[in-house]
């Protein structure tokens, strides 16, 4: 290529540059609404959950009975997971736009296969996994688990949570015997088949078990060393991050508003939700909804963090934690496990 060349080119290049900044809908200056709008057509998003409809996921459908994210310009489309890790494999292979899941999750599918995911905004600022049992049992404290059974859905983060918890009262994680009881955790209680959960969460199994008229007790990991962590966040792949980014901040701020709405009125918010329940895999109780609603309010936005906001040192800690734990065998990035988007 020769300089005369070159500088031509370079010339184009500024004059279409200027061209595109006094245009301002044009070359990429318009926002998703701006665009659809001029189209008269909803930019389709698909969302998967990490579950079936609950109330963990009221705020989407007040977005979109209110027609917020058609507002922003968006069609939002609600899917549930055929398979545990759906919410993050379908949205890494490009065939889901945004899933719902778990920060620890994320990390490690980063740090150990190298996922090309991130997390964009944290839905639940702090831990729901509670150890859980029946209150006869006087479980109170990672204490006295010692000689006792805990029954877990078989996977190395509840081991890591029991091990740790165990190790900050000073006791031997080897005098706890964890049983392998795949998600039949309540079940496994009541039964008497061990003496404790890990992996039930206060917002729901608290309220269903007390709702089908057992006493229980339980207690929060994070009061016994665990680095309190974002039960739940949004993540997009790194493609939609580097190249759709106003349409994830789209997605955002129709989301933001509706938790406002479900915060401002949580009766309608159940109202709603309970209208888009799935009824055939997951019916939902009126009553332990309620509840549930109750409990995340105030866990999904606090005094110090906004509702969708996520803090570097939340992350780190995790990796921090995670690498510890032996659960990850080296410590990504921040830059590769999160992204905040200024919504």
């Amino acid at each position: 290529m020769n300089g005369e060349f070159s500088v031509k080119k370079l010339t184009a290049m500024l004059l279409s540059a200027l061209l595109c900044l006094s245009l301002l809908a044009g070359c990429g200056g318009s926002t998703t609404s701006e665009k659809t709008a001029e189209s008269g057509e909803l930019r389709e998003l698909d969302v998967v959950l990490d579950w079936y409809p609950n109330a963990l996921h009221a705020f989407l459908y007040e977005a979109i009975d209110k027609g917020y994210y058609a507002e922003e310009g968006l069609k939002v489309n609600i899917r549930f997971p055929s398979n545990t890790n759906d919410a993050l494999s379908l949205v890494a292979a490009g065939k889901a736009d945004i899933g719902l899941y778990y920060q620890h999750d994320v990390i490690q599918a980063r740090a150990e296969q190298g996922v090309p995911v991130k997390s964009i905004g944290a839905v639940v600022q702090g831990p729901l996994n509670i150890i859980l049992s029946l209150k006869e049992k006087n479980i109170t404290s990672p204490a006295d688990l010692v000689g006792k059974t805990v029954g877990y859905a078989g996977t190395e983060l509840s081991e890591a949570l029991v091990r740790s918890i165990m190790e900050n009262v000073g006791a031997d994680y080897s005098d706890v015997t964890m049983i392998d009881v795949g998600f039949d955790l309540m079940s496994s209680m009541t039964t008497g088949n061990v003496d404790a959960t890990i992996g039930c969460l206060v917002n729901h199994e608290v309220p269903q078990m007390e709702e089908e008229g057992f006493e229980v007790n339980w207690f929060s990991l994070d009061d016994y060393g665990v680095p309190t962590n974002y039960e739940g966040v949004f993540v997009a792949n790194d493609d939609a991050i580097e190249n759709d980014s106003e349409t994830l901040k789209a997605f955002l701020r129709a989301s933001a508003k509706g938790f406002a709405d479900m915060k401002a009125d949580p009766e309608e918010a159940l109202r709603i939700l309970l209208e888009n329940q799935n009824e055939e895999n997951f019916p939902l109780s009126e009553t332990v909804e309620r509840s549930s609603i109750g409990v995340l309010l105030p866990i999904m936005e606090t005094e110090d963090a906004r509702f969708l906001s996520q803090s570097d040192a939340c992350w780190q800690e995790n990796i921090d934690w995670m690498l510890a734990q032996g659960l990850i065998s080296s410590a990504p990035a921040l830059d590769d496990v999160r992204v905040n988007l200024e919504f």
